[in-house]
């Protein structure tokens, strides 16, 4: 199957002489670029000034939290974005969790999976140019007086003509339900950790049910997956970027969630690695990252990464592909820019 390359962008550092570099990253074969927000600077802007000093790139959110946008603020952003950059944007959205979305921005995190089905029909209802009349369960367009509105609200629509009708949506998700409503309504699915031997055991049946009642006009479903990168035979380099990825790994499985409600170590769970999971998770949550980290599995550091001798990055990409992956998201570990540009058209040329 065809495969795109692209590459988040870090939202540490100079990100001027990040945006600077990025010509040198898509004269070296990478496609797509994808900006992360968490509960850092907001992605929008960020993407807004990487669309002014890029030509072809497509331009993904990645992700944006439903909570923290209305469904037509969304909309309205990612057709802004649209139009500033000629037509070059995926809109990324996803749940995020209830540390961030109630912590950080103090909005009740509930029915994820509703929110993520309306939002997506609110969103290209936005891009039709409709007048936004929607009651669903969560999001009432216009807010009437029953929902709690003064009553005094219009059902309008878009002012200005969207690029493109229907800009296409990706959701991250990694949970069961989650998953089936992405290959059902979305044009891309994003999951994290992504093992491409598991794929089938983690997100089979999931992805079979959604896909069982997909629209033919949204196309076939494009699995996004990220997944460091660092072409090199040096074995202290090697391991180097292997420990960056067992820590980052063991922030998430152990540390993203409470025990009992986190949705990264189910998906660990889920790949087999059981008693791996609960161990990491007890470790981290007792302050012990270092013992954490090192108890992440290394078949699963390494299965999820693109790290080692070209050989190896060549068997790995080719395992990516053989799971249904179509969009690569290579992050670059390399120290230095030159390098990192380096193994990026190395990953291009595998890609092919």
């Amino acid at each position: 199957m065809t495969m795109k390359l692209g590459m988040p962008i870090n939202y540490a550092g100079d990100f001027r002489e990040t945006i600077e570099n990025l010509r040198d990253f898509e004269h070296a074969g990478v496609v797509r670029v994808t900006v992360p927000e968490a509960y850092s600077f907001d992605a929008v802007s960020q993407l807004g000034y990487i669309a002014a000093r890029t030509d072809t790139m497509e331009l993904q959110t990645g992700i944006l939290p439903m909570y923290s946008r209305t469904p037509t603020n969304l909309a309205m952003t990612a057709a802004g974005l649209d139009y500033i950059s000629g037509g070059r944007v995926i809109l990324g959205i996803g749940a995020s969790g209830p540390q961030v979305i109630e912590g950080f921005h103090g909005v009740k995190y509930n029915y994820p999976l509703g929110r993520a089905r309306e939002t997506a029909e609110i969103c290209r209802m936005v891009w039709r140019r409709e007048r936004v009349v929607y009651d669903g369960k969560h999001y009432h367009l216009p807010l009437t007086e029953e929902h709690g509105g003064s009553g005094l609200g219009k059902p309008l629509k878009i002012i200005n003509h969207p690029v493109r009708e229907q800009i296409p949506m990706l959701l991250a998700a990694i949970g069961p339900k989650n998953v089936e409503l992405a290959a059902e309504l979305f044009e891309e699915f994003q999951p994290i950790f992504f093992h491409p031997e598991f794929v089938d055991a983690a997100f089979g049946p999931a992805l079979a049910a959604g896909r069982a009642k997909r629209d033919p006009a949204l196309g076939d479903l494009i699995v996004v997956v990220q997944a460091a990168a660092r072409i090199t035979e040096d074995e202290a380099e090697i391991e180097r970027c292997l420990t960056m990825i067992r820590h980052h790994a063991a922030l998430y499985i152990g540390g993203m969630g409470a025990r009992g409600k986190n949705f990264y170590n189910s998906l660990v769970q889920r790949y087999g690695y059981v008693e791996e999971a609960k161990l990491i998770q007890d470790l981290y949550l007792d302050g012990r990252k270092q013992e954490a980290a090192d108890a992440v599995p290394d078949a699963l550091v390494r299965a999820m990464s693109l790290i080692g001798p070209k050989s190896y990055v060549a068997e790995q990409v080719s395992a990516f592909r053989a799971a249904g992956v179509g969009v690569l998201l290579a992050s670059p570990a390399a120290l230095t820019h030159a390098e990192r540009v380096a193994d990026m058209e190395t990953v291009a040329g595998l890609i092919g």
